[in-house]
């Protein structure tokens, strides 16, 4: 396998874990003011995530610089032509980030409700964004033959690139409801064990949709296989979830979300960004690649770093691998 085509497999691997990491992150956002009746339990909520959301975001910034640095050209076209939904999502994240760390710092009801609903709002925007710009990666953007937009920052919507937001928004919602299954105890849990179990399906729906879209538009023989590994991970982990195994449910979400992307870039390949208005417009990963020595200084630097990332961010999951309840919340030490 030549280093272009490995880069290309790597960012894919990249935005899997993102995906993976932070999708339970939005959707434990999402479910804030379902799940959390209380302040106490929407505390828990928070704190399931609190040593960990933080790491998670880490790896939209590897992707983005990995597309910069193995991909020029993807990356500058890609990014050019979603520059306000990035923007957009750039903002969310960051309002999300100022809500976690500043809800408890004042107590009062008003102060916190008034984080809780950046939080929630920051928590849906983020995913949509991210399943819209990834979708248009693999359904294709108006290009012309110099790789520049044709049309206004709306060109990016289109069918095939809404319901690509929408299966996003809907496997975080599942992959966070699942994640508390696993992270809490008492009410919070038996709540988030029925809502994935009762919105489970519902929530793949769009999910499915944007495989078999991709499948019978560019996918090729091959790809059926991970579409159908997807579709069976994802309804064994309900299953499992029934017989009350969150850990096996959430490690067949993982499976399930690595088949989908694995059939999205494999639909993708051989381009980066098809282009809509001529195929001979689109970028393909030969055209867009770094030059061969660029791409031997990265491949070197990321052998050394990404096993050492890899080991710090699974020492943090597991010194955090343990259910929290209620009664592990403290009272609240803040000025009123």
């Amino acid at each position: 396998m030549d280093l272009p085509t490995t880069w290309f497999c790597l960012i894919a691997l990249l935005w899997l874990g993102y995906l993976f990491l932070e999708g339970f992150d939005f959707g434990v956002g999402m479910l804030l003011p379902v799940l959390g009746r209380r302040d106490v339990e929407r505390r828990v909520l928070i704190n399931t995530i609190g040593p960990v959301w933080d790491g998670n975001e880490v790896w939209l910034i590897v992707a983005g610089g990995a597309m910069f640095a193995s991909f020029p050209g993807w990356y500058a076209s890609l990014f050019s032509t979603a520059y306000l939904p990035l923007l957009v999502l750039l903002l969310a994240l960051i309002g999300r980030g100022v809500a976690f760390e500043y809800r408890g710092k004042v107590d009062s009801d008003r102060w916190r409700r008034g984080w809780d609903r950046v939080i929630v709002t920051a928590s849906w925007i983020s995913p949509l964004v991210v399943g819209l710009v990834l979708s248009a990666t693999v359904f294709g953007l108006p290009l012309d033959e110099r790789g520049d937009r044709v049309g206004g920052w709306w060109t990016i919507f289109s069918v095939p690139t809404v319901v690509g937001a929408l299966a996003v928004c809907g496997f975080a919602l599942l992959h966070g409801a699942v994640f508390l299954a696993l992270k809490t105890e008492g009410e919070v849990r038996e709540r988030a064990r029925r809502f994935a179990l009762r919105m489970g399906v519902p929530l793949l729906l769009p999910l499915v949709a944007l495989l078999l879209i991709a499948q019978f538009t560019e996918g090729s023989e091959w790809t059926w296989v991970p579409l159908a590994i997807a579709l069976v991970a994802a309804l064994a982990g309900l299953a499992r979830l029934h017989r009350w195994r969150e850990g096996q449910a959430f490690a067949l979400q993982g499976v399930a979300l690595a088949g989908a992307v694995v059939t999205l870039f494999g639909a993708l390949w051989p381009n980066v960004i098809p282009s809509t208005l001529d195929p001979a417009w689109s970028l393909t990963v030969a055209d867009t690649a770094s030059s061969p020595y660029t791409l031997t200084v990265i491949t070197w630097v990321a052998a050394f770093g990404t096993p050492a990332v890899l080991v710090y961010q699974g020492w943090t999951y597991w010194v955090f691998r343990k259910r929290i309840g209620t009664h592990h919340i403290p009272q609240v030490h803040a000025p009123s």
